[in-house]
């Protein structure tokens, strides 16, 4: 079973220490091997995805780290070829990129909130496994992961965002939403993860309630995919109640 999300003998920040070193070092033989990587972080609204990624890079080099977040299309990207605003921010030899939200806004939001036509929805969801199998192909180091949270907590951290005036930059027209269209958002997720899951560039799914623990086996999982065998072996595997592979015919671990 999971292990409680709290720190009250400072178990997590242990933790969070080790795994941040072991991407240090990671990064460090990346630099010195070209190797590239870019992890992707799907997910529903408020689930940890900006607590993981700011966990993960706190100590990693800013001149080979970049986290892309990129805003809604401008006219001009919106006449383009839908993959072609996202090719510019991949990682070159030595790099790690992390997207915030990818490519794969097309297959979430822009379905559910009718930011795109079914057509062109259903043309990314043909190319994208084709796409990430040339950046396979490349050298490039995949991996994709998403985090799902359930509707009550999900509830519980847009209140929080609310009514934080700290929060207030975490905050989106689209929150208000979230809990209204939660069953649209898992059709398209589960929909998403079915047909787009593939041998070359799988899914990992991370159960967020959890908040702490959550952002530790995400870390884990991540230096288990990119890092060489010898700083990979230094970390424990993955809780497997918390973090998962998908698995087609087992779309119902993941919230309803």
């Amino acid at each position: 079973m999971g292990k409680p999300d709290n720190d009250k003998d400072g178990a997590y920040e242990t933790d969070l220490a080790r795994l941040q070193l072991a991407l240090v070092r990671y990064q460090q033989a990346a630099m010195k091997s070209g190797e590239k990587a870019l992890v992707i972080f799907e997910g529903r609204d408020a689930a940890g995805k900006d607590g993981a990624i700011s966990r993960m890079t706190e100590h990693m080099s800013i001149r080979a780290t970049r986290v892309v977040a990129l805003p809604k299309p401008t006219e001009l990207e919106t006449s383009q070829w839908y993959f072609q605003r996202y090719v510019p921010h991949l990682p070159s030899a030595g790099q790690v990129v992390i997207f915030n939200r990818s490519w794969y806004n097309r297959a979430g939001v822009e379905r559910v909130m009718g930011f795109s036509t079914p057509a062109e929805q259903e043309i990314f969801l043909r190319d994208v496994p084709h796409f990430e199998e040339m950046l396979v192909e490349s050298g490039l180091k995949l991996v994709k992961i998403w985090l799902d949270i359930s509707r009550k907590e999900q509830a519980q951290r847009l209140k929080e965002r609310r009514e934080d005036p700290l929060k207030a930059l975490k905050t989106s027209p689209l929150d208000d939403v979230a809990q209204e269209k939660w069953d649209d958002y898992s059709a398209a997720r589960n929909d998403m993860l079915t047909r787009t899951h593939t041998p070359v560039a799988p899914w990992t799914c991370v159960v967020t309630d959890k908040k702490k623990q959550a952002r530790l086996n995400v870390m884990r999982h991540v230096i288990k995919t990119i890092a060489p065998e010898e700083i990979a072996a230094s970390v424990e595997a993955p809780d497997p109640d918390i973090l998962f592979p998908f698995q087609i015919d087992a779309v119902g671990r993941l919230n309803p």
